[in-house]
Parts: C-alpha cells; structure tokens; sequence
C-alpha cells in the first residue's frame, strides 16, 4: 500500500510539473528560440543549432527531402547554402502540455553556389519540452507562390 501512495504521489508530481508551466512564457520562450535559430541558420552556428533541435530531429524541406539532424547540421557546417535573411513571422502558437506546435512564414534570401534564391514559405514547426528546454523536432516548410 506504501508504495502505491508513493507512486501516486511520484506520479501527480510529474504530471503537475508539466501543467506548473506558465503558458504565456512557454509562447514567449518558443519565439525566443525560434528566432535564436534563424539567426544560427544565418550565421551557420552549428552548436546553437545542436542545443535546440532534438537529437532526433527531421525536416521536410519545400521539396519534399527529408533529413536528420546530422545531415541538417552538416549542410549548415558546409555554409552552402548562405542565407543573407532568415527571418520567421506571423507565428501562431498552440500549446499541448510538453509539446508545441508553431506555424508561420519563413522568409529566406542567400544563395547556394552561384545561385541565387529568395521566397516566402510556409512552415510548421513541431516542439518537445525536454531537459528543461524546448527542443525542436521536426518542421516542414512549403514555398508560397506569389
């Protein structure tokens, strides 16, 4: 009997960790670290990047190519491509618990070799709260047509 009450006990504390949580800083918190990785795409910060996307991170790109974090980190690493602006806005937030999901539009100016690139798309990011961070895993992005 002891060791049911413990377990209950265990049990509601975790749950009420996770409900502790103010809402309003998890949405000021995720925009933080949304735009922490804009800047680190913009300025090919691998180690930021590896401190906010989850270990088992994935991203659907606008053409459909799906990769992990080790081949996202390595492109970064690579510097091709070079973004002059990586920006996101018009953000909306849900929040379910330890997990968001945040939808937007990217905006992206640089170049890959000698090709130049700039557009709008349409995101969706996927966040996880764990370790006492928001860790991003997994986003997909669909260009806008103009």
């Amino acid at each position: 009997m002891k060791l049911q009450t413990t377990l209950t006990t265990v049990l509601a504390l975790a749950t009420g960790a996770a409900e502790a949580r103010d809402p309003a800083q998890d949405e000021r918190e995720l925009l933080k670290v949304e735009a922490a990785l804009c800047r680190a795409f913009e300025t090919a910060d691998v180690a930021t990047l590896r401190k906010s996307l989850d270990a088992r991170f994935t991203l659907t790109d606008s053409k459909g190519t799906v990769t992990d974090l080790e081949q996202n980190l390595a492109e970064v690493a690579k510097k091709d491509p070079v973004y002059e602006v990586f920006r996101n806005h018009h953000q909306k937030i849900r929040l379910y618990g330890d997990a968001a999901v945040v939808t937007g539009i990217t905006t992206l100016k640089g170049h890959s070799g000698k090709t130049q690139f700039e557009g709008d798309f349409q995101f969706t990011d996927t966040w996880v709260y764990r370790e006492g961070q928001w860790k991003l895993a997994a986003s997909h992005a669909t260009r806008l047509v103009k």
